[in-house]
């Protein structure tokens, strides 16, 4: 089958999911082309970053003329279905209250994506999170009739599903992926009756380095690692404070925050405030191999957000025999139990301070113990060749209905 991926900006750091997902359908024998909106927008270290981008096109970086001439094949080859996706921009431009300039620029970005579907001979386009690059899909599959499918996440379609036109959106697709099942119960809070059947749960999974590999039981430093993209939603103020708490105890400890954003110059002020500059490593975006030795150095992996979907890190460090302090929200229960890590309530600093004093304190036997029962779950629901013969299945299905 001829597949493309579509999403906002690809490849970045944050999405090497993404790739795996890709990676394991190629390895099925399928065909896929890489649509992004826009290029990352900072630098890509991963080796395996730097080669996807080599094999991605982007929208906006179209030449101008190249550009124009996609927009009119695909107004030429079906006018009719050009105006009615017009049409169809605004309306999505008024769910959204009134972007209608932005939604412009969507049709555009929709005009150019069926013609390159077209001339590439997709048969079925997936897409990566409910937000813009879904709008531009829908668009182009009214402009080219290509069937399409998505993938939702979760928070930020959960947050805003009305401006997102997400029941529109569910209504226009082939199927609907949702990455736990309590990112299905949302899909369903907006989708018709009729469309259930479309919301699948296919769970991201995680690849041959971290399904093979033989690891230590835990890490020998007192040493707690959180890898998130620094904002508001991860929790990493609360983290600093509940921190500085342990501190005062007398506990010494590193803490080491991976990734970067824009709460970085919040987090070194709030760094400095609680003084904290000997306890807290901020390293930036790391290599997906530098990641992966920096959870084999923890002795837990911490992850206080406050809102989610199911991040992919807490599925890396369970397999890799590294318990996970985490909040039960959205899909993180379904994944994180009470035998391979810790859940605590969102926005409680003091059990999230007991919970990582609890994994400082940590016999060897209760890390080991944790650690194998989060890789026994982690292999069960999150192997990547399951999820990609699933959405396999799903895509062969809708190419017969």
């Amino acid at each position: 089958m001829r597949i493309a991926y579509f999403t906002n900006q690809y490849p970045a750091p944050s999405h090497t999911f993404i790739r795996r997902e890709i990676l394991a359908l190629e390895a099925r024998g399928h065909e896929i082309a890489r649509y992004a909106v826009r290029p990352f927008r900072g630098e890509l270290k991963d080796p395996d970053d730097l080669l996807e981008g080599e094999k991605t096109r982007h929208l906006l970086k179209v030449r101008a003329l190249l550009a124009l001439a996609s927009v009119l094949r695909s107004f030429s080859a079906n006018p009719a279905s050009a105006v009615r996706a017009f049409a169809s921009a605004f309306r999505f431009a008024r769910a959204s209250r009134g972007q209608y300039f932005r939604h412009l620029a969507y049709f555009y970005e929709g005009m150019i994506l069926a013609d390159w579907c077209r001339k590439d001979r997709i048969e079925h386009l997936h897409v990566h999170f409910g937000t813009n690059p879904t709008t531009v899909a829908v668009l182009a599959h009214q402009i080219g009739g290509l069937r399409f499918s998505f993938t939702v996440h979760g928070p930020e379609e959960f947050d805003r599903p009305e401006k997102l036109a997400l029941g529109e959106k569910i209504c226009a697709s082939s199927f609907v992926v949702a990455v736990s099942s309590y990112g299905r119960s949302q899909l369903l809070r907006w989708a018709d009756l009729k469309d259930w059947r479309k919301v699948q749960v296919v769970r991201c999974g995680i690849d041959e380095r971290y399904l093979k590999d033989d690891v230590e039981a835990h890490g020998m430093e007192p040493r707690l690692l959180c890898i998130a993209r620094l904002s508001e939603q991860k929790g990493h103020i609360l983290l600093l404070q509940a921190a500085a708490k342990l501190r005062a105890e007398g506990l010494h400890f590193k803490l080491v925050l991976v990734g970067d954003g824009p709460l970085r110059a919040e987090i070194e002020r709030e760094t400095g405030r609680l003084g904290l500059e000997d306890s807290v490593i901020l390293t930036g975006t790391l290599a997906q191999e530098a990641v992966r030795s920096e959870i084999l150095r923890a002795r837990a992996l911490v992850l206080p957000s406050f809102a989610e979907g199911l991040p992919v890190v807490l599925m890396e460090s369970l397999a890799l025999k590294r318990p996970v302090i985490s909040t039960y929200i959205a899909g993180i229960p379904e994944l994180v139990q009470p035998d391979n890590g810790w859940l605590v309530p969102a926005g409680d600093l003091d059990a999230l301070a007991n919970a990582m004093r609890q994994a400082l304190s940590a016999s060897d036997f209760e890390l080991f113990r944790k650690g194998e029962a989060g890789r026994r779950r982690t292999l069960e629901r999150h192997d990547i060749n399951r999820s990609a013969a699933l959405l396999e299945s799903l895509m062969a299905q809708a190419g017969t209905a």
